[in-house]
């Protein structure tokens, strides 16, 4: 939705400095790390599952960059929080820097925003992504009442990357094994689930191309409101973090363009 000239400017996010508590190997391809120091006292927690931060880095030439990265947890009481990153060996920056980081390294992170939480009221629950994705549905699933029903569905690129996850009993989690990154498999297996009856609340954020292959099978073959369902791209195959961040505001980037 185009912002009007009356909206409201957002709320610069404050610059907080943190230091790096420990770090924990989830899977060859996944690396926690946790954050604390003196900066979280002005950490401003937000109660989105699918919160984010900014994080900064700095390239080997010396340039600064920024990428975004979920929250994968809060602990109030430890005052720490955790992010995981995906680790594919040398490529990429903020990777590498997770697998070989050392506690009482710095890091400055802006945040955080969010816009994500599961909605109560709903009947059942559907999520759906790739590795990209896991922290933010973990997060979700952690958050639903023990009650809830629902399913979600993660892609990955080998089986080694399958995590044990925390999910109500009425909630399954299904992992998908897809090496050759086929843009339609989350899609179809989206399409092949048992469709509860009810009010569904859907959170789908991974790969572009592979998001917007499940606008049909969620808009015009579910009929779902657009207030039902969270879409989005984390990221873009063949793409830099850089080229995805400025593509947001092209038409490749665009989810539900202005007719």
């Amino acid at each position: 939705m185009a912002l009007s000239s009356r909206t409201a400017p957002r709320t610069p996010k404050p610059t907080i400095e943190l230091e790096v508590v420990s770090t924990t190997r989830l899977s060859p391809h996944l690396v926690r790390v946790r954050l604390g120091g003196d900066g979280f006292a002005r950490f401003q927690d937000r109660v989105d599952t699918d919160k984010y931060a900014k994080l900064k880095f700095t390239t080997p030439e010396g340039d600064p960059v920024t990428r975004t990265y979920t929250i994968r947890r809060v602990d109030a009481d430890a005052q720490v929080l955790e992010i995981d990153f995906v680790v594919h060996g040398d490529e990429g920056l903020a990777g590498p820097w997770a697998a070989s980081v050392r506690p009482g390294a710095a890091l400055t992170i802006l945040g955080p925003g969010g816009g994500y939480a599961p909605n109560p009221d709903a009947d059942w629950y559907l999520f759906v992504g790739d590795l990209s994705a896991v922290p933010a549905i973990a997060s979700a699933l952690e958050s639903l009442a023990t009650d809830a029903v629902g399913l979600a569905i993660i892609e990955v690129e080998s089986a080694d990357a399958v995590l044990e996850l925390t999910a109500p009993a009425g909630v399954g989690v299904q992992w998908i094994v897809d090496p050759d990154h086929e843009v339609d498999r989350l899609a179809n297996a989206v399409r092949a689930a048992t469709w509860r009856d009810g009010h569904v609340d859907v959170f789908a954020h991974g790969e572009r191309e592979s998001m917007k292959a499940l606008r049909p099978a969620l808009f015009e073959e579910r009929g779902l409101e657009r207030s039902q369902v969270s879409l989005s791209g984390y990221w873009a195959r063949g793409r830099t973090e850089d080229r995805f961040q400025a593509e947001k505001r092209e038409p490749v980037g665009q989810f539900f363009p202005e007719a």
